[in-house]
């Protein structure tokens, strides 16, 4: 008996200094597209491209009321100037084009970059808010199926995307 009463003591010692694994989850995509100051990027770079368009179109139009007035006054270019003064204008597109090029590619290596930024931000709540809150191990889940399966329970998703917005709301 009193052995029985010492194995059973002992088992319950053991088991109550076993650490509990806490254990969640986010959806990671759900995460970051519903973060408000990632809409708030967006729309700021969705205003830059809005008026870039504007400015590609505008000058797009000009180049061809001028071609289309050249048409006019030579519609069959037979003039050697008209010939010279349309490739000019030709060259001319041509460049204004590869600066568009340049500054769309400026444009979205920016908002990249702040995205990055973001994601890193948002990983490093993440890590704090598991450290606060006790759990061992916070999964991301996403398309590839990093996490298949979870007890709605376990999904903290909601949760942090709260916390997230409340704090970027203090900024």
């Amino acid at each position: 008996m009193k052995k029985g009463f010492i194995a059973l003591l002992t088992l319950v010692v053991l088991s109550s200094c076993q650490e509990q694994t806490k254990i969640g989850f986010v959806d990671n995509s759900k995460l970051i597209n519903d973060y408000q100051k990632k809409k708030d990027i967006e729309a700021k770079f969705q205003v830059e491209i809005d008026a870039f368009n504007r400015k590609v179109d505008s000058i797009g139009q000009s180049f061809q009321t001028l071609a289309a007035q050249m048409q006019e006054k030579d519609p069959q270019m037979v003039q050697k100037s008209s010939q010279d003064q349309y490739q000019a204008l030709a060259q001319q597109y041509q460049r204004f084009q590869q600066q568009f090029q340049m500054e769309e590619q400026q444009i979205q290596k920016k908002s990249q970059s702040q995205i990055d930024t973001l994601i890193k931000d948002i990983r490093s709540f993440v890590k704090d808010y598991g450290q606060k809150n006790g759990y061992s191990f916070i999964l991301g889940s996403n398309e590839a199926g990093s996490v298949m399966y979870g007890k709605d329970s376990q999904d903290l998703t909601k949760d942090i995307l709260e916390a997230l917005n409340a704090e970027k709301k203090k900024d």
